[in-house]
């Protein structure tokens, strides 16, 4: 048995949707944030099954660059959500809705 594109676009789809869902659900920052990058893991598996798909390396190199931009942004949200929470003592969200002090 192989597998093919349908099942890893059905696998990208459950991870994406699984993501999308802690996303809107979850209240704690560090957890929304690693939602968003499970979201975007999601996108990476789809990219890299349309390329073997096609037999094309495009996908790949989109891969390659998606996750140093990833990189990058996992030292910043980090850094912002300590910042956060050295100022306000929290990182639930119902908390940070203010923007003064």
């Amino acid at each position: 048995m192989t597998i093919g594109l349908t099942e890893y676009l059905v696998l990208s789809a459950i991870v994406f949707a699984i993501g999308f869902v802690g996303v809107l659900i979850r209240k704690n920052t560090l957890v929304i944030y690693m939602c968003l990058e499970l979201m975007l893991v999601a996108s990476t598996i789809a990219l890299v099954a349309f390329s073997r798909f096609n037999g094309t390396m495009d996908g790949n190199v989109f891969v390659f660059f998606i996750l140093t931009v990833a990189a990058a942004e996992v030292a910043v949200g980090l850094a912002i959500i300590v910042a956060l929470f050295r100022r306000r003592q929290t990182v639930q969200v119902e908390k940070l809705n203010a923007l003064k002090n």
